[in-house]
């Protein structure tokens, strides 16, 4: 066994009867500091979690940092009330309110190191009087203090079991930026360590070839590291992601690999190439890796990219640079910044270290199809939902119908923006600092500014999801060429079918259900494609966030298509009554039915430089396609073109139908089967049924 296997078997051992002691910890800091202005108190209690939790070593590790610490015991049940208690009296903020879903500024970590920023909060210091900002930056030295002594303790820990090359790697971190690949991967994995310490999630590594290559390139040239070394090290970090299930679930953190420079060049060089074989052999779900694509990228680096789709880890996302970098410069960013952009989460647009955490939320377009038609009632509950556009009697021509829609969907849109409003302005930014994790955005130590509180260089962006794109075209196309084209029932006609869902009208639904259809290469359905994403795009962007940045559009759903169908009545595509809706940017599952070229052909026709969170698109090809090197050859110009004209993104499954129903039927077989599912990976035997 080689040692990623052997750690792989003390990971997966997760220990029993333990409970986190987060709350513990930060309580006891809170506690030792009752009259410190709120902002100070949180560091307080940061640095108390950071010393508190043991600095757990497994052995055959080469790396520091573990979460497995935090899981302890001894605490009695009316303790730990307590304790939460009053860590939830400082509050704390979640996603959709600015908490994680982040990509830190490693790139100037690595390059000032703990000192560094050290220097940087005296110098502002220095430049600052206001109390507000003084207060802010002493909790930002005491974070730094905090982590630097977390850092040493792990220097001390691995000393005292002999484990030398650890130590020293860590003691070197608290005296000076790192110098070697090995330093410089230790002191983002304790960073990424602590935020995970925190409670937070989704927390990007970001582009990793490009931040540690110049210390690989130093190491190689010395002669003091191998591409095998370096393997090891890079696997045996990222397998620790996996520790996230100690704590109710897997992380999803999103590594980003290619692209191009700041400068517009190629940017994939042999880290890229490392990652793709770290991930494979970790085989794991949480190392969300996106490969950026470019028309200057090698071709070897989408076969590489293919390759290890190929073994069924639906990883690494394909992501499109000549779509996504127009669609970040479209919001203001400047060109360098917006062609250093890496994704958060699942496949989320981010400028790393310059903006606060992401967020968005569902909105559900099908919805408001049921209400165009219904007249503003939900079909589900009589309840009215949305504005009186008239009955669909008094529609008489496709107009007439996607005049009622728009107006739905504008109504629906200042909803959903009223309810992000409303939970964005319960939150005062006074009261709710991470001053931890300002330290890894520009520019909120050299302003005294919390990241949401005007210290980032730019403001907060959120994305709005909009489900159900393949939904609402087939729709719109069966309406129109069922309904106002060949006459075949009136459009209240339809209406009442959706209302009983089609109880005792099966022959006229086989007729929506072969109507045109999105992924067919249909002008006739195509087109609405266009609009859906033309029309949201305009609808949200005329809102901004509370501190005056951008609401985006996702085309994307992340599962979320199945809940939101069971929220909406039977639509014109001959879709049931609580069934799914379409997945995220994709067809209709089962409805594109001419192959992947005209699905591609259809994929590409709305502007995806208008959306500028990012698209998912799931496909599904032959796990035979991926071994043969010609066949990947085929399939890698059918992804180029694809890209060409205009794809965004493009996630592929790589697995037979046939080893998908067994696993279902035989789950112990395949404990370790991973899966892509919408924007991310997971374990196929845990996913609920209706995935």
């Amino acid at each position: 066994m080689n040692r990623l296997d052997l750690l792989r078997e003390e990971v997966n051992k997760a220990p029993e009867g333990k409970t986190c002691r987060r709350n513990a910890l930060l309580a006891a800091g809170y506690r030792a500091h009752p009259d410190a202005p709120n902002v100070v108190a949180r560091a307080f209690a940061f640095q108390a979690l950071l010393e508190g939790t043991p600095k757990h070593l497994y052995a055959n590790d080469v790396v520091a940092g573990s979460t497995r610490g935090l899981l302890g015991g001894g605490c009695t049940p009316e303790q730990a009330k307590e304790d939460e208690r009053l860590t939830a009296s400082y509050g704390q903020r979640g996603f959709i309110t600015n908490f994680d879903h982040f990509a830190p500024d490693y790139a100037r970590f690595l390059k000032r190191g703990i000192p560094g920023i050290l220097q940087d909060i005296g110098d502002s210091f220095a430049r600052h009087s206001g109390a507000r900002e003084r207060e802010f930056l002493t909790a930002a030295r005491l974070c730094m203090e905090g982590f630097a002594g977390f850092v040493q303790g792990y220097a001390q820990a691995a000393r005292e079991q002999g484990r030398d090359d650890m130590a020293d790697a860590c003691r070197a971190l608290t005296e000076a930026p790192p110098q070697t690949f090995r330093q410089a991967l230790q002191l983002v994995w304790l960073c990424h360590t602590a935020f995970r310490l925190e409670g937070r999630y989704a927390m990007a590594l970001g582009r990793m070839d490009q931040l540690l290559y110049p210390f690989y390139e130093r190491d190689r040239q010395a002669g003091i590291l191998t591409r095998a070394e370096a393997l090891e090290l890079t696997e045996c970090t990222l397998y620790k992601i996996r520790e996230a299930r100690y704590f109710g679930a897997d992380d999803v953190v999103n590594i980003a690999v290619g692209g191009v420079k700041r400068d517009g060049t190629d940017a994939v060089n042999e880290l890229s190439y490392l990652f793709l074989d770290a991930v494979r052999e970790c085989n794991i779900p949480g190392p969300n890796l996106s490969a950026r694509l470019h028309r200057g990228a090698p071709g070897a680096f989408l076969d590489g990219c293919l390759q290890v789709i190929g073994t069924g880890l639906g990883y690494p996302a394909l992501m499109n640079d000549e779509v996504n970098i127009p669609a970040l410069i479209r919001q203001g960013y400047t060109p360098e910044d917006a062609r250093d952009y890496c994704m958060v989460g699942c496949i989320e647009n981010f400028i790393p270290g310059k903006q606060p955490p992401w967020s968005d939320g569902r909105y559900n377009t099908p919805k408001y199809l049921e209400l165009a038609l219904n007249n503003g009632v939900c079909m589900l509950t009589g309840v009215r939902r949305g504005p009186e556009t008239g009955p669909a009697e008094g529609m008489h021509t496709m107009e007439d119908f996607m005049k009622a829609l728009e107006e739905q969907m504008t109504y629906g849109a200042a909803e959903y923006m009223a309810l992000f409003r409303n939970e964005n302005e319960r939150f005062n930014p006074l009261q709710y600092q991470q001053p931890f994790l300002s330290c890894f955005c520009r520019d909120c130590i050299g302003r005294a500014l919390d990241i949401n509180r005007g210290g980032a260089l730019y403001p907060s962006v959120h994305g709005a999801g909009c489900m159900g794109i393949a939904t609402v075209a087939d729709s719109l196309a069966a309406v129109e060429d069922l309904v106002f084209r060949r006459k075949q029932f009136t459009l209240a006609g339809l209406r009442d079918m959706l209302k009983c869902d089609f109880q005792g009208f099966e022959a006229e639904r086989q007729l929506l259900l072969h109507a045109p259809k999105y992924g067919n290469d249909s002008p006739a359905a195509d087109k609405y494609a266009v609009w859906f994403v033309r029309f949201q795009e305009r609808l949200f962007s005329s809102y901004r966030t509370r501190d005056g940045g951008a609401v985006y559009i996702a085309i994307a759903s992340n599962v979320s298509n199945i809940p939101a169908g069971a929220e909406v009545a039977a639509t014109p595509d001959g879709r049931h009554a609580r069934e799914p809706l379409s997945d995220a940017a994709s067809p209709m599952h089962g409805m594109d039915h001419s192959g992947p070229t005209a699905a591609m052909n259809s994929l590409t026709k709305p502007d995806y430089t208008l959306v500028s969170c990012g698209t998912v698109v799931n496909q599904k090809y032959d796990p035979s396609l991926f071994s043969d090197p010609e066949r990947r050859k085929k399939l890698a110009a059918l992804i180029a073109t694809y890209f060409q004209k205009g794809g965004q993104e493009l996630q592929i499954n790589a697995v037979s139908r046939q080893v998908l129903l067994d696993a279902m039927e035989h789950p112990e077989g395949y404990e370790d089967l991973v899966v892509r599912v919408s924007g991310f990976s997971a374990y196929y035997t845990r996913l609920n049924r209706a995935v």
